[in-house]
């Protein structure tokens, strides 16, 4: 059984200093959010810095937004931000968002995790689901993995939440207070999915903290 999710407030000062290649080379950071993700998602990348694991992200919308998104987004962080096309293998620096037409999964290959995108049925009425994602985040990449599941509606993404945190994978929700719509997020942390509750806000710093730690060796 699971503890219940750590509540962070406050933790707007970032720790300072670099993350170490290992660990920007050996982790992956998978996001999904739905409803109200945009600016979500937009205020979660514009707090990380250029050095950071591969990120991998699911946005509910059609596939006529996904292109225009992911070059908002890279316009607005320091990030490279772009629609995944398949076959890429991850970067770090780099953040790939699932095209509004297919799910995106990831993959061990020689050398890291490589994108694939599959036209398989929607799962939770959704193509690209967070679900499919997270999933395959859980079965290749364990404990070398975060996950974060950002404001939306519906409960996509909380089974794939779970079984991330059940492979080793650090896990954070959005906080009720700071969604647009807690659906999502709270369907995860009613599975037991969350290991950590944080405001929009401190996401990014929860992310970079954790990684410090990762890097001290606790």
């Amino acid at each position: 059984m699971h503890d219940r999710p750590v509540s962070s407030r406050s933790t707007s000062e970032a720790a300072s200093g670099k993350l170490s290649q290992r660990l920007v080379g050996s982790h992956v950071v998978a996001i999904g959010a739905s409803t109200g993700g945009t600016e979500a998602i937009r205020e979660v990348l514009g707090r990380l810095p250029p050095e950071m694991p591969p990120i991998v992200m699911v946005q509910h919308m059609p596939e006529s937004f996904t292109g225009s998104f992911a070059r908002r987004l890279d316009s607005l962080t320091a990030l490279s931000v772009v629609e995944a096309q398949g076959g890429e293998l991850l970067r770090p620096g780099r953040v790939y968002l699932a095209p509004g037409h297919s799910h995106m999964l990831i993959r061990r290959v020689a050398g890291g995790f490589g994108i694939e995108l599959s036209r398989a049925e929607p799962v939770n009425r959704h193509r690209p689901a967070v679900d499919v994602l997270f999933n395959s985040v859980a079965s290749e990449a364990a404990t070398n993995a975060t996950g974060i599941i950002l404001t939306g509606m519906g409960k996509d993404g909380a089974r794939g939440l779970l079984a991330m945190r059940k492979a080793g994978a650090w896990t954070i929700g959005q906080d009720e207070a700071t969604c647009v719509v807690y659906g999502m997020p709270r369907e995860a942390v009613a599975l037991g999915g969350v290991a950590e509750v944080a405001a929009l806000a401190d996401i990014a710093s929860r992310l970079l903290a954790r990684f410090r730690r990762l890097d001290n060796g606790s």
